[in-house]
């Protein structure tokens, strides 16, 4: 009989045992489950924390990037970048210069945030090298030489830039290795402007020529990124400069933003379903019969 009291006995406190372990175990749980919870919260607002951030960097991006639109006596212009991510490594800039128009479209290699930190240093320096030289080879110039004296590793940029006379129409640029620029004729005949030099960043000493163009009454200028002619649709064919110049001629009485939009609509129809991989940059200068209001 006593035999039987101890086992008992020892039973209820080896059970006591066990459910005080078991409560100490389910407390250790659900203070794990709540340093989890703690966790995940504080990822999650540092992440809202980098998402807003980035977004306002897009912005100001873009604003870097304008006018988006622009208009003075018959000239038109508009112009327009698309990140594949938040940041693009694709630029525009605009600006006038002793009553000229001075405009650059370029594309830093790369995307995301490492393109988009590039994006302003060079964007910094092609207008303050044009407004100090006038010239664009000279400016081109210029830019690749603090490129490489930067002694940074310094990713490689194509860009093509331009200044136009508006009492004129007379065009002169020079092309750092980016997609040859197109102007469109009234006839529908079509310039491709792509006299320059080598990509910036590339070669020490690099020499750059200007070439030259008009932009007559009627006449539209179209420059993009190869991020436009690149895309590709599901069967893998690129929309390419012909599907590029198939677009603007048939809206070619158009303004400017109307057929920045149509060659864009004419893109993404290309694409239908496929993936998107590249940013992409595009603009459109036109020059009217007669002066716009």
């Amino acid at each position: 009989m006593e035999t039987a009291v101890r086992i008992a006995r020892r039973y209820r406190e080896e059970k006591s045992a066990r459910s005080s372990v078991a409560g100490l175990g389910q407390a250790a749980g659900q203070a794990h489950n709540r340093a989890l919870r703690d966790q995940l919260a504080s990822l999650r607002y540092e992440h809202d924390g980098l998402s807003r951030a980035l977004y306002e960097a897009a912005q100001v991006q873009r604003r870097l990037c304008g006018p988006r639109q622009w208009r003075a006596g018959s000239y038109e212009f508009a112009g327009e970048i698309f990140p594949v991510r938040h940041l693009s490594g694709d630029f525009i800039t605009v600006l006038e210069l002793e009553g000229d128009l001075v405009f650059a479209i370029g594309d830093i290699a790369g995307k995301g945030l490492m393109a988009g930190m590039w994006f302003t240093y060079v964007v910094g320096m092609i207008r303050r090298h044009i407004a100090a030289l006038g010239d664009p080879a000279a400016a081109l110039s210029a830019v690749e030489h603090d490129l490489l004296l930067s002694g940074l590793e310094i990713p490689l940029t194509t860009l093509f830039l331009a200044r136009l006379n508006l009492r004129s129409g007379e065009l002169t640029y020079s092309n750092a290795g980016h997609p040859p620029a197109l102007v469109i004729r009234e006839n529908q005949e079509v310039q491709e402007l792509s006299a320059g030099g080598p990509l910036l960043g590339l070669i020490s000493n690099a020499s750059f020529e200007n070439g030259r163009a008009s932009l007559c009454p009627g006449d539209m200028l179209l420059a993009y990124s190869d991020g436009v002619a690149e895309c590709r649709n599901e069967s893998g064919t690129e929309f390419g400069t012909p599907g590029l110049l198939n677009a603007a001629r048939k809206f070619s009485g158009s303004d400017a933003g109307a057929m920045l939009f149509t060659v864009l609509a004419a893109v993404e129809n290309f694409m239908g379903k496929q993936y998107r991989d590249d940013d992409m940059a595009l603009f459109v200068l036109r020059r009217f019969s007669a002066q716009i209001d």
